[in-house]
């Protein structure tokens, strides 16, 4: 037994130093310890057991069918701004990618037709402009009068209420447009400090005249807000020639972009309201003094205000170059004369044109009341399932009244045209019919 030996009397000389005690009292908590860790681990190891699997769906490759976009939009995207939107990405505070919002800017100004310093894209889609060019102006207690002959003035008002502001609604049954003498007149009455009007209404189909308004706004010291999500450049508008103080769009239509992007542009004027303000703005996100400096247009050096859109504006930047290298011109005639040649072809299978004015009808966005007797979604149901064709319903107040067809950039051919007259041919053909 020497090794018993030996160990008993290691273990009488460690206790009588003292060392034994030491080494007990050193591993008590590293046993305390240990214990620990095993626990957290065996916690660990439940937690990482995943109650959610992977979907399924997304385990799949994906798939977009082909579709003819000849609805209200969003419109099909040409292969040129497809190739711009795929590329790689950079950095949004890259010089490379200001030098493109630059572009951007430049676009915007040539597309509105205006010099406006403060001009830019909001990051979002069109309603996001609107609440843009809202939010900035309008201040609680402010009178707003928004002109209404369709869903987008319903949504201004909608978001001015919101806002805080007194709005003062001026309604037109849609199908309609407004005169000069009716806006003087509400003008008078309410004495708002902003007039908000859509000039291409794709819910009704009418193009609001906008000469003369600007003027007449200003006579009354206020501000023109314009809607042109559906119009522009497909329809002739002046941003700077004709009066008008804020002006937005989309991206999804004419220019045949991918939604996301949406330009933008304040007059002097408009400046003056949005940075004399006496509060903040209550969207940070859309705080024209932060986007002003984001986008260049304040003179001093970009500071960080949000991630922009980056691919969005890659595919922007080259939708509107497209628009440069055609020219404004040559696309208001186009869409004119595509939409005409559109109606004939409607009115020939015996449809009713909405708009009865020929000079109000949307080049753009055609409305055709629903046939007698048919049910609207029977018709584009029949179409989308047939012809791989979108044409909608109505929108907002026209929904059950009309069908509408779109003609925009790339889309806007007699080709397309004659495509959806003998698709609604065909659908008119085989669609129930109700006896009354």
């Amino acid at each position: 037994m020497p090794g018993a030996v030996l160990q008993s009397a290691l273990l009488a000389r460690l206790t009588s130093c003292g060392l034994l005690a030491q080494v007990e009292r050193g591993a008590a908590p590293l046993a305390q310890l240990g214990s620990r860790c095993r626990s957290f681990s065996r916690s660990m190891s439940a937690l990482a057991e995943l109650t959610v699997p992977p979907p399924h769906t997304l385990m799949q490759p994906l798939i977009v069918p082909k579709k003819l976009l000849l609805g209200p939009g969003p419109s099909n995207i040409s292969s040129r701004v497809q190739e711009a939107g795929g590329k790689q990405v950079i950095g949004h505070m890259h010089t490379e990618m200001f030098q493109i919002m630059d572009d951007v800017k430049a676009g915007i100004q040539y597309a509105f037709q205006t010099t406006n310093n403060l001009t830019l894209a909001i990051s979002g889609s069109g309603h996001a402009a609107m609440e843009a060019a809202l939010v900035n102006v309008v201040e609680p207690g402010d009178v707003v009068l928004i002109g209404i002959h369709g869903v987008w003035g319903e949504r201004a008002a909608d978001i001015a209420e919101r806002i805080g502001g007194d709005v003062r609604k001026f309604v037109k049954p849609p199908g309609e447009d407004f005169t000069l003498q009716e806006i003087e007149q509400a003008l008078i009455r309410h004495k708002p400090i902003l007039f908000f009007i859509t000039h291409g209404e794709s819910s009704s189909g009418v193009v609001q005249e906008m000469e003369g308004m600007g003027t007449l706004c200003h006579k009354h010291n206020c501000l023109l807000l314009v809607d042109s999500v559906a119009s522009l450049g497909g329809v002739p508008l002046y941003m700077d020639n004709q009066g008008i103080d804020i002006l937005y769009s989309g991206s999804q239509k004419v220019l045949n972009c991918p939604p996301g992007t949406a330009p933008i542009s304040f007059s002097d004027k408009a400046c003056q309201k949005i940075f004399n303000r006496k509060k903040k703005p209550t969207s940070l996100y859309l705080d024209m003094n932060c986007l002003s400096n984001f986008w260049g247009c304040d003179g001093n050096p970009r500071k960080y205000h949000h991630t922009s859109p980056i691919t969005c504006l890659f595919a922007l930047r080259e939708a509107l170059a497209i628009l440069a290298e055609e020219g404004l011109e040559k696309n208001w005639k186009l869409h004119q004369e595509n939409a005409e040649y559109l109606h004939k072809g409607l009115q020939d299978l015996g449809l009713k044109l909405f708009v009865k004015d020929k000079a109000m009808r949307l080049p753009t966005v055609t409305t055709v009341a629903v046939p007698e007797g048919y049910e609207w979604k029977d018709i584009t149901d029949f179409i989308m399932k047939n012809y791989q064709i979108e044409i909608t319903g109505g929108l907002g107040p026209t929904i059950g009244m009309v069908l509408r067809i779109g003609l925009m950039g790339i889309n806007c051919t007699k080709a397309n045209a004659d495509l959806v007259l003998r698709a609604l041919k065909d659908a008119l053909g085989q669609c129930k019919r109700s006896k009354h």
